[in-house]
Formats: C-alpha cells, structure tokens, sequence
C-alpha cells in the first residue's frame, strides 16, 4: 500500500462538514431531516441573518447572511432554529477526534474543518479509501455528511474539497491545475474575497490563469507580498506543513475521548479525566501558554451533550491544577448517568512571559517558598541568556540527557553556556 503514495511529496486531506450547523441539528432531532432548516441569530425578529442552512432550504435560493425575512419569503415554510453552539463545539469536538484516529497530523481550520496529513498513513489503505473511512465514521458515529479534498498540499486540498458537495471526495493533482482550476473566476479561487478579486480585475485577472500567468511586479504593487502569495497558489505552490498545535490560534488547546463503553462510576471517569488532563497540560506547556479558563464536556449514552466551564483566578498549565478545576466542573455538572464521551479544553491562552498573576491568601504562600529558587533563575538568565535553563518538555528528543550518559547533560549545558555568552 505504501507504494500508492508519493515517495517525496505530501497528501494532505481537507475535511468540510456539510451545513455543519444544520447538520448537528438534523443529527439531534432526526424528524428535521430533509426539510428545509435554517439557523438564524435571532428567529424572533425579522432582522434575524441566516447563520447556515439545510441543501433543502438552499434549493430555494435561501443562502448564508441572507435576512431572515427574505429568507421566509423564498421559502415559507423554512424552518428557524437557535444557534446552539455547545451542541456544535461537542460535535466538533467528536469530529476532530475521528480524523485523529487516522493520523497524529491534525491541523483544525475552525468549527466544522480540518487538514490532515495522511502521507504516514498507509496502513489505512490508499487515500480515497482513508477519506472514504473518515467520511463513512463521521456519517454512521456522528450522523454527519462531510465533502473531503485530496491533494499534494492544503491549496489544492481546500480547493477540492468545495468542488463536490454534499458528501464529495475530489482528488486534485498539481497536473489537473490547467485544466480543473485556471478556467475558473479568480473570486472563486480560495484566499481571494470579493474585494481582492475586483482589484485585480483591474488589471485584467479575471481568471485562476490570469493569476497564474500574471506580472509579479504588478502583483505584488497591488497585494503586496500577498500577490506573490495568491500567483504561487494559482500554480499549485503550496509549502505549509499541517501543523496539529495551530488551534492554539483559536486561543484553546483541548482533548477528548470516547469511552469503549457508557461509564457510570465516579472514579472511573476521574481516571479518564486525569489522562485528558495530562495531554492538555503537555500540549499547553509545549505551546508556552497557560489556560485562564477550563471547560469539559460530557455527552451522555443518549448522545445529550453539556460543555461547562470555569474562569480560573490565575492561568494554569500543569496536569493537577487543570484536573483539579476539571474535577470541579464535573461534579458540579454531572447528572450521575451513565458518560459516553469526556473532554477538557483550556481556553483564554495567554503565552508564560506576559502571564499577570493575581496572588490570592492560597497560592501567596506556595509562590513565597519558590522565590529563592525564582530569584536565582532569573539571575542565571539574566547573565547568560533567557534560554539557559529550560524545561525538559520543550526539548527535542535529540536534546534530551539520555540516562546512562553520564556527562552528556554536562556538556550540552557547558556547550549552550559558550554559545550565549559568545
């Protein structure tokens, strides 16, 4: 299987959800399905906007932001919901836990999609068999319709994933461009809008090959380096790894996982708590940031899904502040039946260095026992460097001590020394 995928290159999938809000409501209430349903932020009032809607309601011309009345007036017997975003963040959350099941490699884009790099994962079959697999798991665990692009990089991904809705798996290779993608409007390329589009028609891009093809001085005294940017997507450059730690842009860094059974006992499911509590502490102190708030979700055997969270006095990263806030929300939350699914996420990032701690009676006397080891740190950093201590978690493997050598963590420490001091 390993010879279906390209010895040097990527394959990268980009997973989009179908009505993504429609769809997690037509999963919840069934009776919803194949009507006409739209989500609205205020159902209410007439100068409601239409968040998303069903491909029903759109096969009567009802689009996304389009006014609630007029909407009505396509449609007159549209159906209106609420948002209800802790419905669709849990569902979210059981989305991204699927695709992570098929590669470590996980790069969330927002709410409802996702790129993931499958180019290590063979053992899966070939790729269209792998986006099959994730779209047939979304569709019969989470009663979800997703449409998934195929692609050498996320460009190309994202472009074919939009050419085949609903529940489409597009392959694109960078040999297709000419003929699949430059015949197409420049507004219709991903990462050109409305505005970008109509100053290039300006100077006579009026199509993905216009782009492709056009002037880079040009380009670039109209978009500046963005236009340099746009002309190397237009043919199919696209160098960004999948990076699975770009949800921290997202201010939140979570885990979650589905238990293999309906869980009941208390200490079972603090036990599951204290393994998500850990991956969320690594991943937090890998990214430098500490989370001001903590949330955990619960979804019940009957799929009824709560998100709770709690605003902390002071930013936390380590695994027993964060399950000791986890635990909190839990008990207070919890119904006592039987959980199908657990989850933890850190929101409110704040990155370490600019972190303003507010020191309570409790922790007052914690941080006045630290100081003296405090005080010497920062004066070791202040002579030799900010980096010259650093915490084992954010060292590469390679720059770890290996037990057993005795004088490597010597000179590693000697060598860094001589570096920041030269």
């Amino acid at each position: 299987m390993k010879s279906m995928y390209p010895k040097n290159g990527r394959v990268i999938l980009h997973v989009d959800m179908n009505s993504f809000y429609a769809s997690v409501e037509m999963a919840y209430d069934p009776s919803l399905k194949g009507k006409p349903l739209a989500i609205a932020g205020n159902p209410e009032e007439r100068r409601g906007i239409i968040v998303t809607c069903s491909y029903e309601a759109r096969s009567y011309g009802v689009k996304t932001t389009m006014p609630l009345w007029e909407a009505k007036k396509l449609c007159p017997h549209l159906i209106v919901k609420r948002p209800d975003f802790n419905r669709y963040r849990a569902a979210s959350m059981g989305m991204f836990e699927i695709l992570n099941q098929f590669s470590t490699l996980v790069e969330p884009v927002s709410i409802d999609e996702g790129y993931v790099d499958i180019t290590n994962s063979y053992e899966w079959g070939a790729p269209p068999e792998i986006a099959k697999l994730i779209q047939q798991r979304l569709l019969r665990q989470l009663d979800l319709p997703c449409s998934i692009g195929i692609a050498p990089n996320k460009f190309l991904a994202k472009m074919a994933s939009d050419m085949k809705k609903p529940l489409g798996i597009t392959i694109l290779r960078k040999r297709d461009i000419p003929k699949v993608l430059w015949p197409l409007e420049v507004g219709e390329m991903h990462g050109v809008g409305k505005k970008t589009a109509e100053k290039l028609n300006t100077i006579h891009i009026h199509t993905i090959e216009d782009l492709a093809k056009a002037n880079e001085i040009q380009l670039k005294s109209l978009l500046g380096i963005n236009g340099i940017r746009l002309k190397e997507r237009a043919n199919g450059i696209d160098n960004r790894p999948v990076d699975p730690d770009a949800v921290s842009d997202f201010k939140s860094i979570g885990n979650s996982t589905t238990l293999p059974m309906d869980v009941a006992n208390q200490q079972e499911l603090f036990s599951v708590l204290e393994k998500l509590a850990e991956k969320v502490s690594v991943r937090l102190k890998r990214k430098d940031v500490l989370a001001k708030t903590i949330a955990i979700t619960i979804r019940y055997k009957d799929r009824k899904t709560i998100t709770r969270s709690k605003k902390l006095l002071n930013p936390i990263s380590s695994r027993d502040e964060i399950l000791g806030a986890a635990k909190q929300i839990f008990l207070r939350n919890w119904s006592g039946e039987a959980v199908r699914l657990l989850g933890i996420t850190g929101n409110d990032l704040v990155e370490k260095d600019h972190a303003v701690k507010q020191l309570d009676l409790f922790s007052y006397e914690e941080d006045a026992k630290k100081e003296p080891l405090i005080d010497a740190v920062s004066k070791l950093k202040e002579k030799f460097g900010a980096h010259i201590i650093e915490q084992a978690s954010h060292l590469t493997q390679e720059q770890k001590p290996q037990i057993g050598t005795d004088t490597s963590f010597n000179k590693d420490f000697l060598y860094k020394t001589k570096k920041d001091t030269d």
